[in-house]
């Protein structure tokens, strides 16, 4: 199956990412689909775009197979999210090679702690944890991560 197309986020493509960062979100089990999960998160996107996002997706033949957030300037990863139907694919090592390409020396993240899958992997693809702490928006515990690319590979 050949990768799909990491391009730029379309305005007219909004909608549709808020519903995969949705379903991605609430297929690890932390949260349930919800009518006021879905306006919250459509109201997000854009509002996060105005604040710096470079807000890209992964297009599979017309179909949205994943969107990724990052915000550059502060060299963090905020979003990498996969359709449930596209997931276990390595589509998330793809993506994060892409980052990987705008942000070569240092990356940043968070995670929920809750959500072990993600921070297993993120720590499988180099990232070290430097702390946890709640969230001051939801209260919910998250894990900070550093990626640095090794002295070597500079």
């Amino acid at each position: 199956m050949p990768e799909p197309t990491i391009r730029s986020a379309r305005p007219d493509e909004y909608d549709a990412i808020a519903k995969l960062w949705m379903e991605s979100w609430c297929s690890t089990g932390l949260e349930a689909p919800s009518g006021k999960l879905l306006a919250i998160l459509k109201e997000r996107v854009p509002r996060e775009i105005a604040n710096g996002w470079s807000l890209y997706v992964a297009d599979d033949g017309g179909a949205l197979a994943a969107m990724l957030a990052l915000h550059v300037p502060k060299l963090y990863l905020d979003q990498l999210m996969i359709a449930p139907s596209h997931q276990g694919q390595s589509l998330g090592r793809y993506l994060l090679a892409f980052t990987r390409e705008l942000l070569p020396d240092e990356i940043w993240l968070r995670c929920a702690v809750g959500n072990e899958k993600a921070w297993r992997w993120y720590e499988r693809e180099g990232f070290v944890l430097e702390k946890e702490e709640a969230d001051p928006t939801h209260g919910r515990m998250m894990k900070y991560y550093r990626w640095k690319r090794p002295a070597a590979a500079r």
